[in-house]
């Protein structure tokens, strides 16, 4: 056989060889992190077991939870921005670590170009609460008293550069008024706080209130949501009142920027799967909103807009 011949069929055969290997689909090869950047037991370390718990089948490999709290997000976000991007590393993102505190003060990292997204998992927005026996029973009494009394009226955060403090800045603009910014260690000590009556208003997520407004112990008056919420349908949106504030707590995976295409894939089509699996939907139908899945691209975009959205507001 002519040395032409032979080369063409060591050219053909290499040509299948590389095609097999870019074919083949990466599959992880040891345990798999998923960084929380906050305590045990609150929203995001809820997601991030549950989903892990619900996408474990389809993975070769452990999906370990851990957590790193501290600097509302901020340090676990640092952590897994600098690890290697290889699948290996994600974070539970989409919260005040890349979409709030970034606004307002300097953090060790880049959320636009320091991150690759995988998936959103949920979207929730805050609920503006008074308590029960509180003179407000809409949030037009709120700015109206706002107005009258100027850095006055007091609303409680769970950290400043967070989300909720975020969403009164939002509100603070919107409706051109100075609220009392109050920082607590978590939703439930800033509600609790309310009730005994040491702060005027409080944002909550879904599931920080519901046992409170079921005890009739605080009134609900606004959503920060773009649309009402399933599980409070008659509470009326900030949009709805005339407010331009949209400000929600998302909820999805990172990795550190680089991740591979067929990484990125691999990752989200399991936890996509997984989010149709009863482990996950019981969870997410008790706090979360319909429509909450983004693939990796949407889930990209909508943080840039939510952190575009607050930066803006600090400007003014």
């Amino acid at each position: 056989m002519k040395i032409g011949t032979w080369t063409a069929i060591g050219a053909a055969l290499l040509s299948l060889w590389a095609g097999a290997i870019q074919a083949e689909e990466w599959t992880p090869k040891k345990p798999i992190e998923i960084v929380v950047g906050f305590a045990p037991g609150g929203g995001s370390d809820q997601a991030a077991r549950i989903i892990a718990a619900a996408a474990q089948e389809g993975f070769p490999v452990p999906l370990v939870v851990t957590n790193k709290p501290g600097a509302a997000g901020v340090l676990a976000a640092q952590q897994v921005a600098r690890s290697k991007p290889d699948g290996y590393t994600l974070l539970v993102a989409g919260g005040s670590e890349t979409t709030s505190v970034p606004a307002h003060r300097e953090v060790p990292y880049d959320p636009d170009k320091d991150f690759t997204s995988i998936i959103r998992l949920t979207n929730n927005p805050f609920f503006f609460i008074v308590a029960a026996n509180s003179p407000f029973k809409t949030i037009e009494d709120v700015i109206a008293a706002a107005k009258a009394k100027p850095g006055e009226i007091s609303q409680a955060n769970t950290g400043l550069g967070g989300l909720t403090h975020s969403a009164g800045v939002l509100l603070e603009r919107a409706a051109g008024v100075k609220l009392k910014h109050v920082p607590y260690q978590g939703g439930s000590p800033a509600i609790q706080a309310l009730i005994a009556g040491q702060i005027d208003i409080a944002l909550g997520a879904t599931e920080e209130i519901e046992g409170q407004v079921q005890a009739n112990t605080i009134r609900v008056l606004a959503s920060t949501g773009a649309e009402r919420s399933s599980h409070y349908p008659d509470v009326p949106t900030l949009k709805e009142k005339g407010y331009d504030v949209v400000c929600t707590n998302m909820k999805g995976l990172v990795g550190p920027a680089g991740l591979p295409p067929d990484v990125v894939k691999y990752l989200h089509d399991r936890f996509r799967q997984a989010m149709d699996r009863d482990t996950w939907r019981k969870f997410a139908e008790r706090v979360g909103e319909p429509s909450n899945y983004r693939n990796a691209a949407e889930f990209a975009s909508a943080q840039q807009e939510q952190l575009s959205r607050i930066k803006a507001a600090l400007r003014q």
